[in-house]
């Protein structure tokens, strides 16, 4: 239907066609979000596996060496400069020190300590609030409270559903999941914000290669240094981590977030624990209740409102 000027009842035909292109973007944001959150998923049951054989320590630098080789050989492939602009360094640096060394260490030694992998997906339940407040800070995305509510929601949801669990934790794993939640929002936020310009696989291709100075070394010398015991499920484990977490997951998450918004992308992170507890019920056997459907369908529909509210 239209009006006496020509144009339907839902405004001027640029102005809902720019409406439609940007929903368009964000629903296509949050899907490849959605792969990254899966990829992401399996992350603390392959590390546990891979500790079975491996030094933590040499788990948590080892992975990022792995997916830095496999970042030289894609950059190359592509016939792109291995490292990037110099400007951008710092942000680069941001983004190193967040997901190749932070999150990693944090979270392998949290698990070598005593957190289980039910524990510590309280970290994933929080990060997405996390990383809407950091793309506030750093980004300049403004989310309406509508997007608050939900995404306070979404992670009360979280983290009553594990800390009920019965799981008992130290402090110090508990201090160690706390930095894995900042070092990876801060690692979230700035990579997406460099993914705006740049392919997502390319930013963080170029995290890993100007990390490799330190990671390479450091690994070669724990592997020469610490007990080694390479059975079939601790090298699955380490292949995992080294080639999913810390290099593919990346490439649909980051270039997720930069088309879909740092904030309202980065919800979808609430289904983490959901399919993090998933992975480990199948692989090492954890039951669980009733109270993981309710939790499900509880995160499903706080996600369903933050990708519905407009930031």
């Amino acid at each position: 239907m239209q009006n006496a000027a020509g144009h339907s009842n839902g405004g001027p035909p640029a102005q809902t066609s720019a409406v439609h292109s940007r929903g368009s973007r964000a629903r296509q944001g949050t899907a490849l979000a959605f792969l990254g959150v899966l990829a992401f998923s399996g992350s603390f049951p392959a590390t546990v596996y891979a500790m079975r054989g491996f030094d933590p320590w040499l788990v948590a630098i080892g992975r990022a060496a792995i997916a830095g080789v496999i970042a030289v050989i894609c950059l190359l492939f592509a016939r792109l400069p291995l490292l990037p602009p110099r400007a951008q360094w710092g942000s680069y640096a941001a983004i190193s020190l967040g997901v190749v060394f932070g999150f990693p260490v944090f979270s392998g030694l949290a698990l070598h300590l005593g957190a289980t992998t039910s524990h510590s997906a309280v970290v994933i339940g929080l990060l997405p609030a996390a990383t809407a407040a950091c793309a506030v800070l750093r980004a300049g995305e403004r989310p309406r409270p509508a997007f608050w509510l939900a995404c306070t929601a979404g992670a009360a949801a979280i983290t009553a559903f594990t800390l009920t669990r019965g799981q008992d934790s130290a402090a110090w794993p508990d201090l160690l999941l706390v930095g894995c939640l900042v070092s990876a929002a801060v690692g979230y936020t700035e990579g997406a914000r460099l993914s705006r310009d740049a392919p997502g696989w390319q930013v963080i291709s170029h995290t890993l290669v100007l990390s490799l100075p330190l990671t390479a070394p450091i690994t070669a010398v724990l592997a020469l240094t610490t007990p080694i015991e390479p059975s079939v499920e601790a090298v699955a484990g380490f292949a995992y981590v080294g080639a999913i977490s810390m290099f593919l997951g990346f490439v649909p998450w980051y270039a997720g977030l930069a088309r879909g918004g740092i904030a309202r992308a980065g919800q979808t992170q609430l289904t983490q624990p959901l399919l993090t507890l998933v992975w480990a019920w199948f692989l090492m056997g954890e039951r669980y209740g009733p109270a993981t459907v309710a939790t499900a369908l509880a995160v499903l529909v706080c996600v369903a409102i933050t990708q519905r509210t407009r930031t």
